[in-house]
């Protein structure tokens, strides 16, 4: 049965301008959790393109492979994400015009392994992504306001 986690939030920004912050891969530092360094090579603007990033989790550091499925200018980002001890996972990013602002909805979905690791993933897992978001969340916030 397929996980999916949630976490929306608005921003006292124009969509463009958080579109354009967020999705340029050289911002990435600024507020994702983790985040050690993009690997060389990456492209991140149409569908294909992959970026490799190098993340710290549980005192370790893990390679992202994220590749990109779509990509809408000031609309949505969509991607797939590829983690050594994870499952496979489906990433969408909707930015929504909301009057000077815009909403900001992301989604994570996958499907739990089986065994052992599939507990982890329908119990522990779920938490920690709810956990990455909102921090994220919270870090582009204090981001974009200043």
């Amino acid at each position: 049965m397929t996980k999916r986690v949630e976490a929306v939030h608005r921003f006292d920004v124009p969509v463009e301008r958080g579109f354009a912050f967020i999705t340029d891969t050289g911002n990435w530092s600024s507020f994702w959790p983790g985040f050690v360094r993009l690997e060389d090579g990456t492209r991140w603007q149409e569908p294909g393109d992959t970026a490799r990033l190098v993340t710290r989790l549980l005192g370790r550091e893990r390679e992202l492979v994220m590749t990109l499925r779509s990509y809408e200018r000031n609309r949505l980002v969509a991607y797939t994400s590829r983690q050594p001890g994870l499952p496979d996972a489906q990433h969408e990013r909707h930015f929504e015009g909301d009057g000077d602002g815009f909403r900001y909805r992301l989604v994570v979905e996958y499907e739990p392994r089986g065994g052992i690791a599939g507990l982890v993933d329908r119990v522990l897992l779920p938490r920690a992504v709810r956990r990455a978001l909102e921090r994220t969340l919270t870090t582009l916030d204090e981001t974009l306001a200043s």
